[in-house]
């Protein structure tokens, strides 16, 4: 790990990465790629050591409450932050200064901040993300070799329920010829059924490749899955966007079992619901003034 001063903490949509690169070492991971520019090896976890400093100097500032959100680059929840605590700061600041907070993750670590998701919930309003892409735990461990297995994301998915915790889920990515089954899919939405998510990312059963990411997936491929590379490069070639030939069946599942279920599964609509601010304390007040 590294530690490094940088000049801004939240973006222009409001969103923040308290770090840079990872150690859950999925096969799959985008954040690799190139486009990214990160200029030091993905295993060396980059600090942002005055990522604290700055973002509660710019909550102080914003005029405007609104919701921040943290994990589309680097998990909040790496096992760096047992030790650097800046997923727990980041969450103190935010029910501080009043804010909203959703965060993505895949790590059970987020139970950790329970009382401080629920603080921030009952004042504002305040939605985990979790990723889910394999039912079954054996898959799960070698393609994400680092982090909490599917069983011990769904537990910490019932235990957020429980709390009043709303929670969303991101089905993908599902990797063609891999883990996109009827069986995988179908076992995992009955995870998110019994776990009452509130909705269910999923742009379609397919995979992402672009330069740097796609070169470590087919050199885990090689090590995990012999001769599926070449199954891939005979199927795809150098395409971005790889979708699972069974996509259109499993979509359909998706969607029907979403249905069925009362799960949110627009992704506009479930987009829409994560960047809501609420202000629970003016609602209240609203409802007593009219009384």
């Amino acid at each position: 790990m590294h530690f490094k001063n940088v000049k801004g903490i939240l973006s222009s949509s409001n969103n923040m990465n308290l770090y840079r690169g990872c150690l859950h070492g999925c096969i799959y991971c985008d954040s690799r790629s190139k486009c990214y520019h990160m200029e030091h090896d993905f295993e060396d976890i980059e600090i942002k050591a005055n990522a604290i400093e700055l973002l509660e100097n710019t909550l102080k500032r914003k005029r405007k409450k609104c919701m921040l959100s943290t994990g589309a680059m680097t998990d909040p929840y790496i096992p760096l932050e047992n030790e650097i605590k800046n997923v727990r700061k980041a969450l103190l600041l935010t029910y501080q200064y009043g804010f909203g907070f959703t965060l993505i993750t895949k790590s059970d670590l987020v139970l950790r901040d329970l009382d401080l998701l629920k603080a921030i919930n009952e004042k504002t309003k305040c939605v985990v993300q979790m990723t889910l892409t394999t039912y079954d735990e054996d898959l799960c461990k070698k393609i994400e070799p680092n982090v909490s297995t599917t069983k011990k994301r769904v537990v910490a998915l019932k235990k957020l329920h429980e709390a009043g915790i709303p929670t969303v889920v991101w089905l993908c990515p599902i990797l063609p010829f891999i883990n996109d089954t009827e069986e995988n899919i179908r076992g995992i939405l009955e995870n998110c059924i019994e776990a009452k998510v509130t909705g269910i990312i999923c742009f379609e059963m397919g995979v992402t490749l672009r330069e740097g990411n796609r070169e470590y997936f087919y050199k885990q491929l090689d090590r995990l899955f012999p001769q599926m590379k070449e199954k891939y490069i005979r199927t795809y070639g150098m395409q971005y966007q790889l979708s699972s030939p069974n996509n259109q069946k499993l979509m359909k599942l998706f969607h029907q079992l979403c249905k069925n279920n009362g799960i949110m599964h627009d992704n506009k609509q479930i987009f829409t619901y994560l960047n809501k601010f609420e202000n629970k304390n003016n609602i209240q007040l609203n409802l007593f003034d009219q009384l």
